[in-house]
């Protein structure tokens, strides 16, 4: 008898500073796995058994603002505690939304951090789906045949003339001086083997466009793509932090 493949889901994830930011205020989570405010030297692989709930996140801290990267280090380390739960679009809502009340607390607690905030976006990989989440402008892109497209949606003003990027918001996990509740935007996606995620920051999308961006994947994958990526943010100036995770399934 034929032993059925054991599907897996593998995550690459790199996080770095970029070539203006003094520090890393982007966070990520993977799973039971967190990176907040540091750098990773290379691009690092996990693999994780397909089955229960496996989010997938990051957390960019708002800059200009005091604690971003508490901010978002909060919000990732609650996804992590939560990760297992999250099996329905709902419960990634209430998720998102005890992340932008535990900022809130936080920042009552310790007056320094008023005002702290994040943006977050990510996937939660279940057997058959993708639940794809997102506050702010951090995105979540689908790669499949060649091609590339925008799953998330950005919390943003609309763009003048001319106009490609905003370092504007019009909602976060926190970021004001008053609580204010937020309404996540949660979808969920089919999952196919043919299809790849990065999960990223600004820091990538702001200075790389989405056409370098879908040749960069068609060329490589895993660890290399991920390098590739780091590689065409910094030549184009990073003056941003860059974190980013590419979700794939295999068997």
């Amino acid at each position: 008898m034929r032993e059925t493949a054991t599907r897996y889901v593998t995550v690459t994830a790199l996080s770095h500073t970029g070539l203006v930011r003094e520090h890393n205020e982007d966070s990520l989570v993977a799973g039971p796995w967190t990176l907040c405010g540091t750098v990773t030297a290379n691009p690092q692989t996990l693999l994780f058994p397909l089955g229960s709930p496996l989010v997938v996140a990051v957390a960019d801290g708002i800059g200009g603002q005091p604690g971003g990267e508490v901010a978002s280090a909060l919000t990732v380390a609650h996804l992590a505690a939560l990760g297992p739960s999250l099996d329905s679009e709902e419960a990634v809502r209430e998720a998102l939304t005890r992340c932008n009340r535990a900022v809130y607390a936080a920042a009552e607690r310790n007056r320094a951090l008023l005002a702290m905030g994040t943006t977050v976006a990510g996937a939660v990989v279940l057997p058959d789906s993708l639940l794809v989440f997102n506050v702010g402008d951090s995105r979540v892109l689908e790669a499949e045949g060649g091609g590339l497209r925008q799953v998330s949606v950005d919390d943003s003003p609309p763009l003048q003339a001319g106009q490609r990027t905003t370092s504007l918001v019009t909602q976060a996990i926190g970021g004001a001086a008053r609580f204010s509740a937020i309404a996540p935007h949660v979808r969920r996606v089919p999952l196919d083997r043919e299809r790849r995620y990065v999960v990223c920051t600004d820091g990538l999308t702001d200075p790389v466009l989405e056409e370098e961006i879908a040749a960069i994947l068609r060329a490589h994958d895993g660890a290399r793509a991920a390098f590739e990526l780091w590689k065409a943010a910094i030549e184009a100036g990073a003056p941003d932090n860059i974190t980013m995770a590419l979700v794939g399934v295999g068997e």
